[in-house]
Formats: structure tokens, sequence, C-alpha cells
């Protein structure tokens, strides 16, 4: 799994999202920049009239990469068409100095090279956007809009825009509060676009190292704020501000009933496309993806912190990022005890690897457990994995744990005198590898030697982590697709790699034959994945017709890895369903209890099934 550095900018049209929703929620939506301005223009100055004397004080905060300028400048315009007056107060103000903010934070940033080559890491910053403020500035500030409050002769429209305005000690300062959400993918591209700098810089670093400041402090702080807005109910618009010129402006109560009635539903997130050097061309060809394309690499289907939902309300289409639905409906898509587990956090990841027709394997790689993750990055979870091949070229293979004959010591000194001196490595030698064929399970519990071998398509399914900690052992001695030598990470690859963990071990441990969980005259449900080391389960659901399921309380993701269409739906209210093609992950939330998988079309289908082992929240 990577890191979503550089994303291919390219939206499905396909993963859409269509709850039954109330009328006068799809009413309320506002789509247009321009109309968005002039609903809040009409809306704020209704209120003036209420009450003349007294000025109106707005508050514009947002996501990281959120941009205030077309809404401030088209409300000055809409305000001064109906007489009213305007000021537009930047909050940056408040920040301490650039130099201080860099003292503070670069301590949570690796810059050690032999650590960490292409400095991709960091340890969450905890401080909030509190530490951000000078206390000087902040008190000034909070005395300016104070005296603003009191009566005036005639009252004006007062905006605050920027990061961390509403905070919750400045809240009440207020009347009227408003939260531009970005979702990750356009995030990254308005960084790659030169259209943001982290908080309190001046000018923009080079892009990656914007973004892995992001991950470590800005995203951090915004994703803890975003997630007290929509949780506590305080805002009074919330803004799906994606598209600059097309924001959609929804009442707190419309953006509510619109999250609440998606998560009575089965439901599909809306991937994102990364290229690779060992890309292949299967989803490519599979999702109608552009020629532009090089290749697609990486899927991220459900990479929970990199990935959006889209709603369709009536005739638009408003987009939110996924784990913003998370926060506000946390307990109805993941049950009580996984909320109270996992921090609120959704606890897996779900990414298709496309080597298919590709030129090489992905990187021989290992990942790191919780204590390491902890110490090394205050990280929460440890980062296991797993393989299911999907798809299955001419000797495709997927590599796990070493030989039994592995010299592991030599393979050490190896994959170092390639790193340093360019002098390819022999790694058959070493590392054991299972013949792929579709319905191969291999678990990967933090630890475990692995790659997948070119010319297959696994699902890959991950334990939490925010980050990504995929320490790349050996690469091949290839170029990424810039051109530039890839990172190889073997300073934290060696204390992480379990070198007892050899071909015997793996056939025993982490690559099981399927058993039947359950069955009927017409289906069997399959484990084909379990152990004491990850805390989710994986499983095959096999059929002819339908298959009758139960969260019980537990949210099920669904993959459709043989077969053309389901549709996935609820028993006590079978109108809430989801109609799922080959390749689709969709997540039946906890709250749904029981549910049929049908068969839309004639062949037999088998569905990929992942849900957390019983007794989880106790490991």
């Amino acid at each position: 799994m990577s890191f979503m550095y550089n994303p291919y900018p390219y939206d499905d049209p396909r993963a859409v999202n269509k709850p039954v929703l109330a009328p006068k929620t799809i009413e309320s939506v506002t789509a247009g920049t321009l109309q968005a301005a002039a609903r809040l223009a009409r809306e704020f100055a209704a209120t003036l009239k209420t009450a003349p004397r007294r000025n109106l004080i707005v508050a514009f905060d947002g996501y990281t990469t959120a941009d205030w300028s077309r809404m401030i400048n088209l409300l000055s315009q809409q305000l001064g068409l109906l007489g009213i007056e305007f000021e537009a107060v930047d909050f940056a103000r408040v920040y301490k100095s650039e130099e201080a903010i860099h003292e503070m934070v670069d301590p949570y940033l690796e810059w050690d090279r032999k650590k960490d080559p292409t400095l991709l890491y960091g340890r969450i910053f905890r401080g909030g956007f509190e530490a951000m403020f000078d206390a000087e500035k902040i008190e000034a500030f909070r005395c300016r809009l104070s005296e603003l409050r009191s009566e005036v002769p005639c009252g004006k429209v007062i905006a605050v825009y920027g990061y961390g305005c509403l905070i919750g000690s400045l809240r009440p300062l207020y009347d009227v509060k408003c939260y531009f959400d970005v979702t990750p993918k356009e995030s990254i591209l308005r960084i790659r676009r030169g259209e943001y700098a982290n908080l309190g810089d001046r000018t923009a670093r080079p892009a990656n190292l914007v973004i892995r400041r992001c991950y470590y402090v800005d995203f951090e702080m915004a994703v803890h704020l975003r997630g007290e807005l929509v949780q506590q109910g305080v805002l009074d618009y919330y803004v799906a501000s994606d598209h600059h010129d097309r924001i959609h402006l929804l009442p707190r109560e419309a953006m509510e009933q619109m999250l609440g009635a998606l998560a009575a539903y089965p439901f599909r997130c809306k991937p994102v496309y990364l290229e690779g050097v060992w890309g292949g061309t299967y989803v490519k060809r599979l999702r109608n993806l552009p020629d532009a394309m090089r290749n697609c690499a990486w899927v991220f289907d459900l990479i929970p912190m990199e990935v959006s939902i889209v709603v369709e309300a009536g005739a638009e289409r408003v987009e939110f990022p996924f784990f913003t639905f998370v926060q506000r409906e946390g307990e109805a898509i993941m049950g009580n005890a996984c909320v109270k587990k996992f921090h609120g956090y959704f606890p897996i990841r779900f990414n298709y690897d496309d080597s298919y027709h590709s030129n090489g394997n992905m990187s021989i790689q290992v990942h790191s457990g919780a204590r390491y993750n902890e110490e090394n990055f205050d990280e929460l979870g440890r980062q296991d994995e797993s393989y299911y091949v999907v798809v299955a070229g001419h000797n495709a293979r997927t590599f796990v744990g070493f030989r039994d004959d592995a010299d592991t010591e030599q393979f050490i000194r190896d994959i170092k005198l390639a790193d340093t001196e360019y002098k390819p490595v022999d790694y058959l030698k070493y590392v054991n590898y299972e013949v792929s064929k579709p319905g191969l399970q291999v678990m990967l519990p933090a630890g475990t030697i692995h790659s997948s071998g070119r010319n297959q398509v696994v699902l890959e399914i991950g334990s939490l982590t925010i980050g990504s900690y995929t320490y790349k052992l050996y690469d091949y001695l290839r170029a990424d697709l810039d051109g530039k030598p890839r990172p190889i990470h073997t300073w934290h690859g060696e204390r992480n790699l379990a070198f007892e963990r050899k071909a015997s071990w793996v056939h025993d441990h982490i690559v099981q034959q399927p058993r039947i969980a359950r069955q009927g005259d017409t289906w069997t449900e399959y484990i084909v994945g379990e152990c004491d080391m990850l805390y989710f389960s994986l499983r095959r659901l096999e059929f002819e017709t339908s298959i009758e399921d139960n969260t019980n309380g537990k949210f099920h993701v669904l993959t459709l890895v043989d077969g053309e269409r389901i549709r996935i739906r609820s028993v006590e209210h079978p109108e809430r369903h989801f109609d799922a093609e080959f390749m689709d992950m969709v997540v039946v939330p906890a709250d749904m209890g029981r549910y049929v998988i049908e068969n839309l079309r004639t062949e037999p289908i088998c569905v990929h099934k992942t849900m957390l082992k019983d007794g989880f929240d106790a490991e």
C-alpha cells in the first residue's frame, strides 16, 4: 500500500450511491459557487434586517487546501448589490511566524536520509491548531471580534476565513459557522498544482515535502477539528468544495440527513487510481480508465483516509470525504465496539494491486507492527496485510516468507549492496513463493517478507494505519516513473523482518486451505484466512442464485471476485440496496442486520467477505 502522493486526476463516474432522501433535503442543496454566494447573501441580509444594529460575524473554516477566495469575492459582490457592507478577515494573521512553526513541527518529521531516503516518514503532531497560534495575536483577534459584536449604527457582514478559525474556544464569537470540505485526492492534486503551502509557510516547499508534512501535521489537525464540528452538530453550513466554481452548499440539517440516510444502505466509495513502475493493464481496461494513463498500479477502492463517497441528490451528485461520513455516522457504519476500539477510524483498508501484463513484480517489502509504529511514528495500529488473488496470468507468483534454506543474514548483506553498489540480488534464493491462481488467500502479518508478482491482480486488505509503513527491501534496481532510483528502506526493514517466517511456517499459519463456515443446499461460506495475528476474518461466499447473511452489529465488506453483477439488499428494507459489478467493493453497515446477496445474472458467483473477528475488541 502506498501513500497517495500522486493520484491520477481522473474522476470515476460509476461509484454513485442513491439513498432515498427527503424532498426537503434535495431542495436545500445549492449547486454552484455564485449561486451559493447569492443564497448566503440573501440569508445574511434577512438576519441583519432582524437586528440592524448588530454586525453579523461569519466563519469560513475548512479542510487542508480549502480555498475561500471565490466565495469571499462573490459574497462581497452579492452583498454589495443588496447595499450591505462587507469585511473579510484573514485568520492567518494569528499564526506564529514561519520560523517558529518550523521549529515546532520539524522535529516531528524525519530528516535522516539513511533511515528515510526520500523523506517519507514522521511522527504524528497532536498539538492541534491551537499550537499554531501566537498567544498575543490570538488574544488581539479575540478582543477585536468581541468589539465587533457590540452595537453599531448600521450592521455589516464580517467574514473570518482560515484554517482553525472554528476551534472550540472561538466558536461563541461567530453567528454563522461554515465548513469547506475537500476530498483527500483533490487536496493532493491542489498541492501538486501549487495551490497550497503548509500552514504558516509563506511559499511552498517541494510537493512531496508539503504532502509529507500534511500527513503528519496539517491533515491531522484538520481531521480532528472537522470531526468535532460534524459530530457536535455546530455547523450552520457544510460546503462540498472540490470544484472551485461548482461547490455544493448544504445546510447542516441536509448534510446530516444525507449521511444518515446513506448509513442505512450498502454503499460503495469512489476509487482513486495511481500509476506505478510495476503497474498493469487489467483494471485500466475493466474500468475504462483514460488512455493517457501509463498503467494502473494501485486502485484505492476503500483506503478510508484517502477515498471519497458520492451521494445522488436529485440532479446533483454531492461528494464527501469518506472519513467525514465515518466521523458523522461511525456507530451506524461500524458498530459501537468498533468505534471505541479503533478511536473512530474505519479499521480495515482495501485496495487492488494490478501487475497484470506489467514489467515486473512489486518491490520485495515488509511492514511494521504496532509497537514499532507507536514508538517511531506515534501511529495508531500495526500494518498487517493480506492478498487475495482475483486474476492471475501465466507464471504469476505471490511471494511470502523466506525459503526454508534461505541464508537470511546473506540476504540482508545482499540487499544493502544492491542499495549502495547497485548489485543485483538473486532474490529467488531467499524468498518463498506460492503459485498464484484465483482464490489464493495469503495473510501477511506485520514482519512477513512479501511481494505480489507480475501478471496478476490482488485484492489487498490491511489493518488500520493512517500512514503507510512499507519498507522496500529490494526493487530489482529499477528507476521509478520519474527516472529516479526507487528508494530502499533497509534501515527500517531489517528491524522489522520476522526471519523465522519461512516456507514451512507460512504453510502452517498464513496460507490456509479454505474450510467451511456454514452451508446450505445451493451456497457455501468458506473461511479462507483467519489467524491469531490479524483482527479481521477473510471469507468467500459461493452461490448460484442468492445467499443470506447477517452483520450482527459488525460491518462487512463485500467484493465481487467472480461473476458479473449482484444486488446487496436489506432483508427488512429491500429498497435499501446496492448493485455491484465485478471487482466492486461494497460496505454493508453494521446496523443493517440481515441482508441478501442476489445474483442478477446466470453464472456462479464468488464474493469475498471481510469482517472483524469475534472478540476483536478484546485483542
